[in-house]
């Protein structure tokens, strides 16, 4: 229980300027949205970010239209991939709770909003055991709120500040300087709180989680619920004596770039599994962030895209086997790759 205002608004364009505002002000703010609304707000995102308030934003999963679909894919979270918002995916109940919490504290520690992704329906209509934290541990790991816990209230009147100026040509690079230098620093905040919360929680939550990697040949990359899917394969391929392993991306922005290329300096073979299309010729936003991560890695692998899960569509251990099977056809030379 905190003490909270809750501002109903007519949508959800509105309710992030009215997080915008309250944020400014020096009130701590969470809202959720999903879907459609997300692609409401996408305009306000980028204002949270550039005035760095620390905003907390959970982001239920969801399709986009058309056609018309309430069920999951990423299709919504890739709206906000260059908003400079933190972006945070959870595969389950217990660590989208875990990440809602580390959140808070990242946010204002960065001076950055942060959002926290978790699957529809497969994660937030499904009934799985969590371990709640008492409300006192909580508190103490995110701290009190106070009115002036900002560095530059809005309404703090012995000090005056403007909120959304105008910049003109001559300054507004060095705005978006300022942010790209402390938006690279979120790395080192969020290793920093992950390692606090794992002293109260015992859990601790990296930029990526990795299974089965070290004498991989052939990993595969997921992000969200399926990644629990990806693993079931994993073991199953194991057991025939194949050397394959999976990579759970948690922190998607700013991207784990030396995490990825350090995991996979050794593979034959990746299969990056996005569960949203750029629709650009070159394939999935989390597959291109991927292969730009392994740019500068001595070892190449081959690294091949797949589309999945898009408007809810369930993803089965079998269709990764098919798609570790097809990873290795094509690094081995024996199929020919069709894009």
């Amino acid at each position: 229980e905190v003490d909270t205002e809750m501002v109903a608004v007519e949508g959800e364009h509105s309710a992030m300027a009215a997080c915008i505002g309250a944020a400014a002000a020096g009130a701590r703010v969470v809202t959720a949205s999903a879907g459609p609304g997300i692609a409401y707000m996408v305009e306000n995102l980028y204002i949270a970010s550039g005035m760095r308030l620390p905003i907390v934003l959970i982001d239920v999963n969801r399709a986009l239209s058309a056609p018309l679909s309430i069920h999951c894919d990423h299709a919504d979270s890739m709206l906000t991939r260059d908003t400079s918002w933190i972006s945070i995916f959870s595969e389950n109940a217990q660590e989208a709770y875990h990440n809602l919490i580390m959140s808070v504290k990242i946010a204002e520690k960065a001076m950055f909003p942060v959002i926290v992704n978790y699957d529809g329906y497969i994660v937030s209509h499904s009934i799985e055991n969590v371990e709640v934290m008492d409300d006192e541990t909580v508190r103490n790991f995110v701290g009190t709120s106070g009115i002036y816990r900002i560095p530059y209230p809005l309404l703090d009147i012995s000090k005056p500040v403007t909120y959304g100026a105008t910049a003109q040509p001559d300054y507004y690079t060095e705005c978006k300087y300022q942010q790209h230098v402390d938006f690279l620093k979120v790395y080192d905040i969020f290793r920093e709180v992950a390692e606090e919360f794992e002293s109260i929680s015992g859990r601790y939550y990296g930029f990526i989680e990795e299974y089965m990697t070290e004498d991989a040949e052939y990993i595969g990359i997921s992000m969200g619920s399926s990644f629990g899917t990806l693993k079931d394969a994993v073991n199953a391929l194991r057991s025939q004596g194949r050397k394959v392993g999976a990579i759970k991306i948690r922190l998607y922005r700013p991207f784990p770039v030396k995490e990825i290329a350090q995991a996979l300096s050794k593979a034959k073979g990746v299969a990056v599994f996005d569960r949203a299309d750029s629709f650009d010729g070159i394939g999935g936003p989390l597959f291109k962030d991927v292969a730009s991560a392994l740019f500068h890695n001595q070892n190449r692998p081959l690294i091949h895209n797949f589309i999945y899960g898009l408007g809810g569509r369930e993803i089965h251990e079998e269709e990764f086997i098919r798609a570790f099977d097809r990873v290795e056809r094509l690094e081995k030379g024996v199929e020919s790759r069709d894009y």
